[in-house]
């Protein structure tokens, strides 16, 4: 399970700290909020206590108005649960009340200048980020028409000069050699490059060479959700290759189901042509057209109009 600690949130999210508590070390592995506001109303069944607690107005101004002992009361409940830390919003003073019972347990206290909602919703996109599976995998992505391509093979079969032939035909780069890939939904896959090597590629027989700074800052992106993988393998001549279109292949990276193209490479053929192809065939697809099940309409209607033909004399 992928954890971030407190830490990280608050350089990140550009938060205040108000009370350190033990540590701000501690690890969030949940991207899930909880607002408080049924705790302080004395009912803790259900209650998530892994989760940030964030407290806006309406729970503050509730507190304000309670009777202080049932308060104390509460928040000794609250705060001795083993809450990671608390969130105030809207750059609210904390009460002495609060940061009393705060102190008692550790915990750690921070606050933002944004609105209740507008801070929930960046912590959530920002943890389902952090904490979402992730992996590397050898290959190159690149952004071709606005869909993320994938390619993958065997060392040396030309996936860089592949990508490198698309850039000068004025697509983007988003990783070469290394690709980290996270899954931030169901079936959605981010790739990005390492920080390391980010917009830099290997070209055999030349070296190492910026495409930033050769093709311009167009010729890259930082990341992009994988939509297609493409395999490249060496043409093997006793192998049957689908040429027809009609089977679909599908290969699943963290879970996620990908369509998969497997390109056979020989001499001659012009790569990066057949991938932007098989990147408009997929959008044809999508948007529910397919080359290879309307041939095979036409030539199932022909055959049954000459049957049918034939039976009449």
């Amino acid at each position: 399970m992928r954890s971030i600690s407190i830490e990280d949130m608050i350089r990140v999210l550009d938060m205040e700290v108000v009370y350190e508590g033990k540590s701000l070390s501690i690890d969030i592995e949940t991207s899930d909020i909880n607002r408080p506001g049924l705790q302080f109303a004395g009912f803790f069944d259900y209650f998530a206590s892994e989760r940030i607690q964030v407290i806006g107005k309406v729970e503050m101004t509730y507190l304000e108005s309670m009777d202080p002992d049932i308060r104390k009361e509460r928040l000794i409940r609250f705060f001795g649960s083993g809450i990671p830390c608390v969130l105030i919003s809207r750059n609210m003073e904390v009460p002495p009340y609060f940061l009393e019972a705060a102190k008692q347990f550790g915990c750690p206290i921070i606050r933002s200048r944004k609105v209740t909602t507008s801070i929930i919703h960046r912590m959530i996109n920002y943890l389902d980020s952090a904490l979402a599976p992730k992996i590397t995998r050898h290959g190159v992505l690149v952004d071709v028409y606005g869909e993320g391509v994938l390619l993958i093979g065997e060392s040396g079969i030309g996936k860089s000069e592949t990508a490198l032939e698309l850039i000068k035909r004025g697509h983007r780069l988003v990783a070469d050699d290394a690709v980290e890939i996270k899954k931030v939904a169901e079936n959605r896959l981010i790739g990005d490059s390492p920080e390391l090597i980010r917009h830099f590629m290997e070209i055999r027989g030349i070296g190492i060479i910026d495409i930033k700074a050769m093709y311009g800052v167009g010729a890259v992106i930082r990341n992009k959700a994988i939509d297609l993988v493409v395999e490249l393998e060496f043409w093997d001549s006793n192998k049957e290759y689908d040429r027809l279109g009609l089977i679909e292949e599908y290969t699943e990276i963290l879970g996620a189901k990908l369509p998969k193209v497997v390109i056979p490479v020989r001499p001659g053929r012009n790569l990066a042509i057949i991938i932007e192809v098989a990147v408009r065939n997929l959008r044809l697809k999508r948007m529910g057209y397919n080359a290879a099940q309307e041939l095979d309409n036409r030539l199932t209607s022909l055959v049954q109009s000459n049957t049918n033909n034939d039976d009449s004399y």
